[in-house]
């Protein structure tokens, strides 16, 4: 990438610019360390002062980070800044049309969490299914939670965090709906099981359908629930 001389407007807004520019194509790469201060003014042809509010603000952005008697190094990407602004969703339209995300995303995510799995996964997963008798929010959430960390990809982990996050209040409600229904405890705590068996013997296209109908299973409680008439 080309270097462009700095000419116009607030001088270390367009040297903040241009280093943003840099990691973005790859010159700057995350965890590499930042050239120094006096390399940056050469480079840009700007003053020091220039350079170091450059750096503060990226730091503010989160962009890099300034490590006392070492430098400023790039920092790493952080999906949790996608999706750093969770909102609790209280319209009954925007549930149902989250829970269409969940169809399509975690069914996926469990396919990809039976090829990719390790032994310390499953002993957390099966520590969440067998470990209480919990049909609470947080011991559902939990267990699914687990199983797109063994998916290995921590996109997909915060994607399901957001939409938990955004859904909170509604499954909350719904499992309060459903702790004195033993039938509908037992039944989803058999599929989870069957999730979790079927991702701990790596079948990936049965942990997927197992998903697919785990979730259609709840959406159509949820739809006849009090809490929402999705």
């Amino acid at each position: 990438m080309k270097i462009e001389r700095i000419s116009t407007k607030k001088v270390s807004e367009s040297v903040t610019e241009q280093i943003e520019k840099l990691i973005e194509v790859g010159t700057f790469l995350p965890g590499e360390k930042l050239p120094s201060v006096r390399e940056l003014c050469d480079m840009f042809g700007v003053g020091r002062s220039a350079v170091r509010d450059a750096i503060t603000t990226l730091k503010g952005k989160g962009a890099v980070t300034v490590k006392q008697g070492e430098g400023t190094y790039i920092c790493r990407f952080d999906s949790g800044k996608l999706f750093n602004n969770h909102i609790l969703l209280p319209n009954s339209k925007d549930i149902s049309q989250l829970f269409q995300v969940r169809k399509l995303l975690e069914p996926g995510i469990a396919e990809i969490a039976a090829k990719n799995r390790s032994e310390k996964d499953l002993k957390l997963m099966e520590g969440l299914l067998y470990g209480k008798e919990d049909n609470s929010w947080e011991a559902d959430y939990n267990f699914h939670l687990a199983i797109a960390k063994a998916a290995g990809n921590e996109i997909l982990v915060q994607l399901l965090e957001f939409i938990s996050a955004s859904m909170k209040k509604a499954m909350i409600g719904f499992h309060q709906c459903i702790e004195e229904d033993r039938i509908v405890f037992e039944e989803i705590t058999r599929q989870h099981s069957q999730i979790f068996r079927m991702i701990q013997n790596k079948e990936s296209a049965q942990a997927k359908q197992m998903m697919e109908e785990h979730l259609e299973y709840v959406e159509d409680l949820l739809k006849t629930s009090s809490v929402l008439n999705v």
